[in-house]
């Protein structure tokens, strides 16, 4: 599949990304394909070549079809497994990269991504994907560039995780009042902006929220019972809970302040 792929016109370079390039696959996970292309991919062949590796029709959308981030793709059945297909915009994916080696990151409004996407994950998924076809070496070049985790990268994303005292201050506001959905927001920001900050501490690509929250738990020097404490403010989402979140916040924040990991390497939840 990987190989047709590329024969399509504006697609450069195919490589299999989520838990089966991670190797944490279940079963009946999904294979996730990332058709890096540069210009406007041929979407009529696309099309076609979709549903015939399905075998009916199928809808493909196109560049900005799911959104700013993600893209656009296709979602496939092929003898009964299910294979998304997720467009990548070469040019971009490289444009971000270069802002991450700058210590420069964005956060944008993304369906599917309630936390948003973070733009190091672009970089992330080439450092942590299979390339399964690259006839023009360029997608393979990139991964190689990913592998070391940018040290500006990782100081910005580590003093990000002000926004997570911010937004428990935010939703200190809100307890005594019983704004339940005001705090629960606040507080999952905040938890998610501290497991983006943990990962980037030891150099670790985080892709998105699913699984974040367990792997940010499992890094070391993670204060005790981080995910336990995190999981008691999301259903407690009172005064107690805002507390709790705020204690936890300032622990991640005193091991965001110390020495600096040096591991190095393409890692991942």
């Amino acid at each position: 599949m990987a190989e047709r792929l590329t024969a399509v016109p504006g697609i450069r370079a195919v490589a299999l990304g989520g838990s089966r390039a991670r190797g944490t696959h279940r079963p009946g996970s999904d294979w996730d394909l990332g058709l890096y292309y540069r210009g406007a991919p041929d979407l009529a062949a696309l099309t076609a070549l979709a549903s015939a590796f399905q075998g009916s029709p199928v809808e493909v959308a196109g560049p900005g079809g799911w959104g700013p981030w993600v893209n656009g793709g296709a979602w496939l059945r092929v003898d009964g497994v299910p294979v998304d297909w997720i467009l990548r915009d070469l040019d971009r994916v490289e444009a971000v990269w270069s802002d991450c080696r700058r210590g420069r990151f964005e956060v944008g409004v993304q369906p599917g991504h309630p936390l948003g996407f973070w733009s190091p994950a672009y970089p992330g998924e080439v450092a942590l994907g299979r390339v399964l076809a690259d006839p023009q070496g360029e997608l393979t070049a990139l991964q190689q560039q990913t592998y070391d985790y940018p040290e500006p990268l990782r100081e910005a994303l580590a003093e990000a995780a002000w926004e997570a005292e911010f937004s428990v201050a935010a939703a200190r506001k809100s307890a005594p009042g019983g704004d339940r959905l005001h705090v629960s927001l606040c507080l999952s920001r905040a938890f998610g902006v501290l497991a983006q900050s943990l990962h980037a501490h030891h150099r670790t690509w985080c892709l998105n929220e699913k699984g974040a929250l367990a792997a940010a738990a499992a890094l070391p020097d993670t204060p005790a019972d981080f995910a336990a404490r995190v999981g008691e403010a999301l259903t407690g989402l009172d005064a107690p809970a805002v507390e709790t979140a705020d204690a936890v916040v300032r622990e991640v924040r005193e091991v965001l302040r110390g020495r600096a990991v040096r591991a190095r390497g393409p890692q991942s939840r």
